[in-house]
């Protein structure tokens, strides 16, 4: 695993690569892609920070881990590239999106154009081995995307983070809510979603009110 990461990342994190627990996380990523199929591709793993430099994000999306599925995973929570049958929990995001805005369902699930708005789609852990949710937690990444929040944190202003479900929502603790707005709710799966709670949370329109209030750029959802 080659480690890329923007430039302007590099400078804010980049002492995280020295550390001995990114030493390790690298030799078992290594070792995983070696012996199985893992995704993303070995290119994209630091996708959502190669396309989305420090000093311009604006919102703050955290995921659980990649997608585990053949060409789902490109590196960025929730996205799936072009021509990739949206997934349960990106079709809901949609939903609520037009209930919310009134922007209507995309052709594709490719969450590119937001990255390149400064939206941040992190996925808390980066890598996945293939048809096995959750496989590469506890090897060392959360302890690299932790520190990638907590530098968003300390060293920007007016961001907007949110959290579906428990799992994101545990990263509140990371975020200076004196100087970020933090929206929270269930997460945008189905089993979460149809219970309630995610369907009028009014996420992106508030994500919106905010920047706007904050003299940035709202983003188009």
């Amino acid at each position: 695993m080659d480690v890329k990461i923007e430039a302007s990342w590099k400078a804010r994190i980049g002492a995280e690569f020295d550390k001995p627990y990114f030493a390790q996380l690298v030799q078992t990523v290594k070792q995983e892609y070696r012996q199985y199929a893992c995704y993303p591709p070995g290119p994209l793993i630091f996708n959502a920070f190669n396309l989305c430099p420090f000093e311009q994000v604006k919102v703050v999306i955290i995921g659980q881990d990649p997608y585990h599925e053949p060409g789902q995973a490109m590196g960025l929570s929730f996205s799936v590239p072009d021509g990739v049958p949206m997934p349960p929990s990106l079709i809901n995001i949609f939903k609520e999106i037009e209930q919310d805005l009134g922007t209507r369902m995309p052709a594709t699930g490719n969450l590119t154009r937001w990255a390149q708005q400064g939206v941040m789609l992190l996925n808390a852990t980066l890598t996945v081995r293939a048809h096995q949710a959750g496989s590469h937690q506890r090897i060392g990444w959360e302890t690299f995307t932790d520190a990638a929040i907590r530098a968003l944190s300390a060293g920007r202003d007016h961001l907007v983070f949110i959290l579906w479900g428990g799992y994101a929502r545990s990263k509140a603790a990371l975020i200076d809510r004196s100087r970020h707005l933090v929206l929270q709710s269930v997460h945008p799966s189905p089993l979460s979603a149809n219970r309630g709670g995610w369907f009028g949370n009014h996420h992106f329109s508030q994500a919106n009110a905010y920047l706007t209030a904050n003299g940035i750029t709202p983003i188009i959802w």
